[in-house]
Parts: C-alpha cells; sequence; structure tokens
C-alpha cells in the first residue's frame, strides 16, 4: 500500500461581480445560472470551485490566497471611471465601482503571478480594463443581444479565431457559432493582450495574453444553448498550466 499523498485538488477562485441589490433580478437569475453552470463544469475537470462576490473583500483575499486558477464572470456594464469612459454615455448601465476595483485587482496579481485565468464576456472586458485597455461604451450595431427577452437576453452568432492562436488550438477550429450577450466590447487591447477572435462584424470575440496563462471569451460557453466543449476546453486549459505552474514550484524548492 502506497504512503504516498493524495494528490490535492485545484482551487477555482470563480470570481462573480456583486451579491449586491441589482436594478434587474430577471438579469440577476440569469448571471447566476451561468455561473452554476460554470462551477458544475469546473468540478468535473477536477476544480474544487470557490465562488465569491467581488464586493467581499476579504472572502476575495482568502480564496484568491488558496486559488490555482481563476474565472473571472460576466454581469453588468464596467464602471466608466475605470478606463477613462464618459460617466454620462446614454447606454450606460447598471455598475459597480467598487467590486470592479476588486476584480481589477485580482486580474492585475493574477498576470504578475502567471495565475492561469480566464474570463468570460464581461471578464474578458474586466481584463481589458485591467491592463490598461479600454472599452467600446454600447455597440451600434446589433446582434450580439436580445434586447427583446427578459429572461434569456443570448443570441447566436458566428466567430472567426486567429490561425495559430492559442485559443484555436485550444478548441480546435478557426470557426464557431457562439451565444453572446453583451452591448459593450473590447476597444483598445490591454498591455500584453492580443485579439484572436472577431464578429463578423469587427467586434473583437476573444482575447489571450502574450506571456501569461490568460485566455478570454466574449461569448457565454456556459450558457445552456451553447453547443461544443468551449467552456470545458477553457477550464481544462487552466487545469493544466495550474498543473504545470505547482510542478515548476515543487521542482524549484527541490533544487
Amino acid at each position: 500500500m502506497s504512503d504516498s499523498p493524495a494528490p490535492r485538488l485545484l482551487n477555482l477562485l470563480l470570481l462573480d461581480v456583486t451579491d449586491e441589490a441589482r436594478d434587474d433580478p430577471a438579469f440577476e437569475r440569469e448571471l447566476d445560472a451561468l455561473s452554476t453552470s460554470v462551477v458544475a463544469a469546473a468540478e468535473q475537470v477536477g476544480f474544487t470551485v470557490r465562488r465569491v462576490p467581488a464586493n467581499r473583500l476579504g472572502d476575495v483575499h482568502a480564496a484568491l490566497s488558496e486559488a490555482d486558477a481563476v474565472l473571472v464572470t460576466g454581469g453588468e456594464d464596467v464602471d466608466p471611471s475605470h478606463y477613462g469612459g464618459p460617466l454620462d454615455h446614454p447606454g450606460r448601465g447598471q455598475t459597480f465601482a467598487d467590486a470592479d476595483r476588486v476584480q481589477i485587482e485580482v486580474v492585475r496579481g493574477s498576470v504578475e503571478a502567471r495565475l492561469p485565468l480566464v474570463g468570460i464576456c464581461r471578464g474578458m472586458q474586466v481584463v481589458d480594463v485591467a491592463l490598461g485597455g479600454d472599452l467600446v461604451q454600447h455597440l451600434d450595431h446589433p446582434g450580439h443581444v436580445n434586447p427583446d427577452s427578459v429572461e434569456d437576453s443570448m443570441v447566436d452568432h458566428p466567430v472567426r479565431l486567429a490561425d495559430g492562436s492559442t485559443l484555436a488550438t485550444m478548441l480546435g477550429t478557426t470557426s464557431l457559432v457562439v451565444r453572446s450577450s453583451h452591448h459593450q466590447a473590447v476597444r483598445r487591447l490591454g498591455e500584453g493582450l492580443r485579439a484572436v477572435g472577431w464578429a463578423d462584424d469587427g467586434t473583437v470575440e476573444a482575447v489571450e495574453h502574450d506571456t501569461a496563462p490568460v485566455w478570454c471569451v466574449q461569448w457565454h460557453p456556459e450558457d445552456r444553448g451553447a453547443t461544443g466543449t468551449v467552456l470545458t476546453d477553457l477550464l481544462v486549459a487552466a487545469r493544466d498550466a495550474a498543473l504545470g505552474r505547482a510542478g515548476d514550484r515543487s521542482r524549484r524548492t527541490a533544487d
């Protein structure tokens, strides 16, 4: 019988926006369902998930100290004060500036520490802003959100991925149909980021980092209507990067 210790389960910090009161209860229900889907998928690939709203700073710091990977979820608009956007933009929705600040801090710390990081929808926008980019505050062209449904704001549309990108290799394709629900988008890219996915109208739909294990998509692979294995592929990439990072630390300690 082996005396080797059982392998430690990897910890995923699932960072939601907030558990404060929202203006739109239907949107809150939709967000909760999406995060619940992420939890289930992450557990299936070997993560123990700690789901924390960014407005609970103490809980975020505690979870981050034990995290092997981070996933930043979707949600409301990123407050324009964080990227120099006009505060009175007519298309602006509800924001949570303090929660944004915490998420930005987590993103910067994760990139610096080379902690695997996945951003989904708003999560991609937070990653971009955290690294010095900015956003289109309101898309003028339709096709990225369904404004007529209270319970399901998703729309389907095609996305093209760059040949040779890590994401294209990870997902095994350069062409896919995705489920989206967003009215903001990445405009100027943050430091170290490169765009690797686009909608037909040119909207940036995916980014990755030049040196850190960071992969972000603007769409919702965790939505119940999504097809394919994108969510699992992203989580497996984060898991494998976390295992590699842990192995590197163990080798350095042994040396």
